[in-house]
């Protein structure tokens, strides 16, 4: 079967190539690939900047945005042929540290976990794949032609999972969310929030292409200024990595304000900064600021929820090109237009 492979530390090494049939073992299911998402995540790999291979190999099979079809499963598995199911990224570290143990491996203290097409595991870039049981997530039927979204919604219903945990801590009623970037991670962060009941502004750099009709049909606000213009939000997540947008984000909260972090910064970009005056914003009005990255086992199943109660059309408007597997080149070309570009696996 088909799979697209590349070899780890070395840019210009991805290919489709022929490997083996996966074997389903015991308490595992066997999967007919449908799509796989496209990130940014998969571009670093290719370009050498990071990934690891399984041990003894020296090509990876990527995508870790998987969705797909089971072929075969165990009688009491809770799945059955023809389920449409999504295979979750990371796995604990093999002596679990006590939040692997906890299953929140996604806040893994040693570093020592593993990932599928990134991290020590293949990926689901492949016409078919196996993967435990115990790390599958059955997806509504509806959702085929928008299920390989589940990936990067994951990670913003962790987001707003630890936001709401975090304003648990004293009075929360917050109105206003702000949305720092229009791309996945933005828009799907921008839908839990509609969800949710917030007045919702997206902020991003680009006036044309699909960006500011997806918000606009949000019900959100597409505004492509600067923070300070804005209305101080309750709530920000920060999608960019942008320097400066970050610490934008940390001086103009409203008070008792929390930034969430998801966007990942280049690094050897000095910038010129207020540290005291953003230290004191956040001291004098309790302001909070977290990162995140990844997602667990009930992140997945609250994404699935939300990608349930979302607009089937609006879903669809994200994936902006779908691409065979053998152009995958085409994929990892990112168009000016482009919001989620999905390889087609078995096309």
């Amino acid at each position: 079967m088909r799979a697209l492979t590349v070899i780890p530390g070395k840019p210009g090494s991805a290919a489709v190539v022929e490997v083996e049939e996966p074997r389903r073992g015991s308490g595992e299911l066997l999967v007919d690939g449908l799509a796989m998402g496209v990130c940014g995540t998969d571009n670093e790999i290719l370009a050498g900047e990071y990934g690891e291979p399984p041990p003894g190999r020296e090509r990876l099979v990527l995508g870790h945005e998987s969705l797909g079809r089971v072929r075969e499963a165990d009688p009491d598995s809770g799945f059955a042929a023809g389920d449409l199911v999504v295979g979750v990224v990371r796995r604990p570290d093999p002596e679990p540290c006590p939040a692997c143990a906890r299953g929140e491996f996604d806040m893994c203290r040693n570093g020592r976990y593993r990932e599928r097409g990134i991290k020590e595991l293949d990926g689901y870039g492949s016409e078919r794949w196996t993967v435990e049981a115990d790390y599958a997530v059955k997806l509504d039927p509806e959702l085929e032609r928008v299920g390989v979204l589940m990936e990067p919604t994951t990670i913003v219903a962790k987001a707003w999972d630890h936001i709401e945990r975090i304003g648990r801590r004293s009075y929360f009623e917050p109105n206003r969310l702000l949305v720092t970037g229009a791309g996945p991670i933005g828009l799907l962060a921008a839908l839990l929030g509609v969800q949710r009941g917030f007045e919702v502004t997206v902020l991003d750099r680009v006036t044309a292409g699909p960006k500011p009709e997806l918000v606009e049909r949000l019900g959100a606000t597409y505004a492509t200024g600067t923070i300070a213009e804005l209305a101080k939000p309750d709530v920000v997540i920060e999608a960019t990595g942008v320097g400066q947008l970050v610490f934008d984000s940390l001086e103009h909260t409203a008070p008792a304000g929390i930034v969430c972090l998801t966007g990942v910064s280049s690094t050897g970009r000095p910038l010129e900064v207020d540290a005291g005056a953003i230290n004191r914003e956040l001291v004098l009005e309790n302001d909070v600021v977290f990162g995140s990255v990844n997602a667990n086992l009930e992140h997945y199943r609250l994404a699935a929820d939300a990608l349930a109660r979302a607009d089937r059309s609006w879903l669809e408007a994200m994936i902006t090109r779908r691409v065979p597997l053998d152009r995958y080149e085409e994929a990892l070309d990112r168009g000016d237009d482009d919001v989620k570009v999905v390889l087609e696996l078995n096309v």
